[in-house]
């Protein structure tokens, strides 16, 4: 009968975190590979599912329990404010094999991080990892520097199958956004003063050209006020879920 209850503790344990998880909102994208699996946890913060490898995207504990979360056999950190690289959170679903990638200002506070700077291409677990610049251009600090400074984070392109995911991480619509091709999926920042107004995320879709473009990390802005900007690009889908 012991045996039988703690069985069953350590099932409900296994419960709860598919549970937290299954509270946020999920879409699947099919790729060549399989279905890429995407959990919206709020803020700026992502879970990923692919071919059996849980990915965490600049985990936050304001916004989701990781002790009730999959454990992660991969975490992207575009850079080191701590609503993006919760060091508390990283622990709570860090595993011994667990990799981690982060930008240059990450160095020296994730343990073993890969560390990548902007324009750099990794393959890690089998994922073309690319990193992109991330900062600011107009939004500044009360000082007058930049919320995000030129070279300091990343946005990550990741390949999953034949499909390519662009998460920008906290950016302005930069000139570099120009060069990035062949785009499926785009998660883009729009809180102010920080990251980009509805016009900045609408400029940078054109450039872009995503198929699906999710705003992220939006606060209080107007969701809305996007949509009806690209009311017009029939070949960009417009997916608004609850990552306030």
């Amino acid at each position: 009968m012991m045996k039988m209850i703690l069985v069953l503790a350590l099932m409900g344990l296994g419960f709860a975190g598919v549970a937290a998880a299954s509270k946020s909102e999920k879409d699947i994208i099919p790729t060549s590979a399989g279905d890429l699996e995407i959990t919206f946890l709020g803020h700026g913060t992502l879970m990923m599912t692919f071919g059996g490898k849980t990915i965490h995207v600049d985990p936050y504990g304001e916004v989701a329990d990781y002790g009730r979360l999959p454990q992660a056999d991969l975490i992207l950190v575009t850079h080191d404010h701590y609503d993006h690289m919760c060091l508390e959170s990283i622990g709570r679903i860090l595993r011994p094999d667990t990799k981690l990638v982060g930008s240059g200002t990450c160095a020296g506070k994730l343990r073993d991080a890969a560390i990548m700077r902007n324009g750099e291409t990794r393959t890690v677990m089998g994922l073309r990892i690319e990193a992109v610049p991330a900062y600011n251009i107009v939004h500044k600090r009360p000082d007058g520097g930049p919320w995000h400074p030129k070279g300091e984070g990343n946005g990550y392109v990741v390949t999953f199958g034949d499909k390519r995911v662009y998460i920008a991480g906290d950016t302005e619509n930069i000139p570099e956004m120009k060069g990035l091709k062949d785009i499926d999926v785009a998660f883009l920042p729009m809180n102010l003063p920080y990251t980009m107004t509805p016009g900045m995320v609408a400029e940078a879709a054109g450039w872009i050209r995503p198929k699906i473009l999710y705003p992220y990390h939006f606060g209080d802005t107007d969701t809305s006020a996007l949509v009806r900007l690209l009311k017009n690009e029939k070949d960009i889908e417009v997916r608004i879920r609850k990552m306030s």
